[in-house]
């Protein structure tokens, strides 16, 4: 389950996205905003559900500008003119679109009174009196689904930012192909212990809660153990895997291969995570090397661990040195 090919082994990511930016002429002004990681690197890899909240409320495109104006309630979508108040057919949209969303993913168009995740103006007449909103239709998706893996197309040009939600969401996408498969306990035993490794790196803690699960497998219902095991697996991936928990599931790792490592690889080994830990390469390196050994000695556990191969090999994302 840990290697990627192109044999369909592993389950592709079902992602929500503003449609503008798989280029789609949807915005205001009737154009659209191609994003090229959304649109390019990662359109081969995933599943879309677009979503163009605006269209959907049947304003149309081209069309009047929004934008949020204060309120005692808290902000208002209006439009910019003819100060029409959409707050409520946004929210009714809003809150019908969570009730039937099953995706893995999401991407917001970045600044957008609707869908922006951040940083978003709010005005008073002519002055801006708050630049920390968020849109209306996005804030109210996220509240309805807190742990799901949202980002803007902005914020995905950041290389840790980028990589912490693509791998959230095929690790999403794996647990729904179990969930929706006829599991038995012992396929949440063996898609526990793959994780292993990923969820360490995120949250030791969370990975321990979902453990205690696992346990109950075979004496609590199907359902019961679904739940729970989601929410502490999601839990755990919601915080960013840091360089420290990273270098304790490498050295843990290569502690499990001592006995089939020779002195010479060890010592390389240990150097190159030393690198890592210093921010000297990137995580690819130290990752590359140990799964490397893992196959040359049969270490059929660490090979097969997620952690080695989170998304495809083709997005490149552990490349990018420590800050």
């Amino acid at each position: 389950m840990g290697e990627w090919n192109d044999t369909g082994r592993q389950p592709r990511p079902r992602v929500a996205v503003s449609s503008c930016l798989l280029g789609d002429p949807v915005r205001f002004n009737g154009g659209h905003s191609r994003d090229r990681f959304v649109s390019g690197e990662l359109d081969p890899h995933v599943d879309w559900v677009r979503v163009c909240p605006e269209m959907e409320i049947g304003l149309g495109a081209p069309r009047e500008s929004l934008r949020l104006e204060r309120s005692a309630d808290g902000p208002r979508l209006v439009t910019r003119k003819t100060g029409t108040d959409l707050t409520g057919r946004m929210n009714a949209l809003a809150a019908e679109r969570a009730l039937t969303l099953d995706v893995d993913g999401y991407v917001f168009k970045a600044r957008s009174p609707s869908c922006g995740i951040h940083g978003i103006p709010v005005y008073a007449g002519d002055r801006v009196v708050d630049r920390g909103a968020m849109g209306v239709f996005a804030a109210r998706v996220m509240d309805a689904h807190p742990l799901l893996p949202v980002e803007d197309e902005g914020r995905l040009n950041d290389a840790l930012l980028r990589e912490t939600f693509v791998e959230r969401i095929f690790a999403y996408a794996r647990l729904r192909a179990l969930l929706e498969s006829d599991w038995r306990p012992r396929d949440l035993i063996a898609f526990h212990s793959r994780h292993k490794m990923q969820l360490l790196a995120h949250d030791p803690a969370s990975y321990h809660r979902a453990g205690q699960v696992v346990s109950r497998a075979g004496t609590a219902s199907r359902d019961e153990l679904a739940v729970a095991y989601a929410h502490a697996f999601r839990t755990a991936l919601t915080r960013k895997a840091s360089i420290g928990r990273n270098v304790n599931v490498l050295q843990h790792c290569m502690g499990m291969m001592k006995d089939h490592l020779d002195e010479t690889r060890r010592a390389d080994l240990a150097e190159v995570i030393d690198s890592y830990r210093a921010g000297e390469v990137a995580l690819s390196v130290p990752a590359t090397l140990l799964r490397h050994h893992a196959r040359g000695e049969a270490a059929e556990y660490v090979r097969d661990q997620t952690y080695f191969a989170p998304y495809p090999r083709e997005l490149r994302l552990r490349n990018h040195v420590p800050a």
